[in-house]
């Protein structure tokens, strides 16, 4: 049974210390960066040695591939894509145009992740950008219209798993109003809850059946002035789990950003008694990954189960017409980086 944590690596290829790691600890999955990558091949290689290492076929493999300015595949081997923005500017224009760029976005994204052996892509964001608030999320999110990101966010899922790739919807329960980048400050959200629930949440609230989540580490002071969501019970049980209705998995932001105190091991253990599912690591760093796996309870049935039944419902379609279309709509609607 896998240990309910994913974990990054160092390098382009596996050390003999990691694949021992892996081995021993069976981490539930593996985040790819920049730093993991070179060509098609080496990621291929990379992706089937840690399948090797943990003995499932099937484990899952992240990336944070948005287009834009987060994109670990890089050009000359992949795509560069504009970013998610742009889709909601094409809604502002005529609607349709909108939900047809987003579905081929997700299409696009599958069919260069896939055949690297790279199954969930860690989007869409679901954040509002706020007025006045860090630019961390701003064009990154498809629109601060909750209805248009709801829309928006349903055609891009829809596309990404036709193409054969699992979403992670992100970052619960909305981190569009942090005044502060949580990758090197803890932000807080003072908004009131009945503001909250009529902006920030309703995306989430509306994607409540996609199979992954992964937490906001911002601190909601009207709901738990004491903790971020990562590792806040309240914020979890009551709001994550209970008003939004999220009943899939639910995984850490990165543990090792700058939002969180605390050793490691320590960050790890309040993610999970707060109610997270899986711990995220990214780093590479060994030695924290020890600590985190030392953390981290068994994933179980029921979460394998869930994670299988995600991926029995994922397609193979692969349509070469996407990229040129979809820069095509990115050009008509003033997108200038194409």
């Amino acid at each position: 049974m896998p240990l309910a944590f994913i974990t990054g690596c160092a390098a382009c290829e596996l050390s003999a210390e990691e694949t021992a790691f892996f081995q021993d600890k069976r981490p539930f999955g593996l985040i790819l960066f920049r730093r993991n990558i070179d060509n098609p091949d080496q990621v291929r290689r990379l992706t089937q040695s840690f399948r090797a290492a943990v003995g499932r076929m099937d484990a899952p493999v992240l990336i944070d591939q948005e287009g834009g300015r987060v994109q670990r595949l890089a050009p000359p081997h992949w795509a560069a894509l504009p970013p998610a923005a742009i889709i909601g500017r094409l809604y502002r224009q005529e609607r349709a145009l909108g939900r047809e760029a987003a579905a081929c976005l997700g299409r696009i994204l599958a069919g260069e992740l896939r055949p690297l052996g790279i199954n969930v892509d860690c989007m869409p964001l679901l954040d509002l950008p706020a007025s006045g608030s860090h630019q961390i999320i701003g064009d990154r999110a498809f629109s601060s219209d909750a209805e248009i990101v709801i829309d928006a966010a349903r055609q891009f899922i829809d596309g990404l798993m036709e193409g054969g790739c699992l979403p992670v919807i992100k970052h619960i329960p909305g981190h569009g109003r942090a005044g502060c980048d949580s990758h090197k400050a803890l932000p807080v959200v003072d908004a009131p809850l009945d503001e909250l629930e009529t902006s920030d949440f309703k995306p989430f609230r509306a994607l409540q059946d996609t199979v992954f989540a992964m937490t906001a580490h911002v601190v909601y002071s009207a709901i738990d002035a004491d903790a971020p969501a990562t590792t806040s019970q309240k914020v979890i049980g009551e709001i994550i789990r209970g008003r939004l209705g999220f009943s899939g998995l639910l995984m850490s932001d990165d543990l090792s950003m700058q939002a969180l105190s605390g050793g490691m091991k320590q960050r790890a253990a309040a993610a999970f008694a707060a109610g997270c599912d899986l711990a995220l690591h990214c780093n590479g760093e060994l030695a924290e990954m020890i600590e985190v796996a030392e953390a981290a309870p068994e994933l179980g049935e029921s979460g394998l189960a869930l994670y299988a039944e995600a991926l029995d419902r994922c397609g193979s379609v692969s349509m070469d017409t996407d990229k040129a279309r979809y820069m095509a709509l990115a050009g008509a609607a003033g997108e200038t980086d194409v």
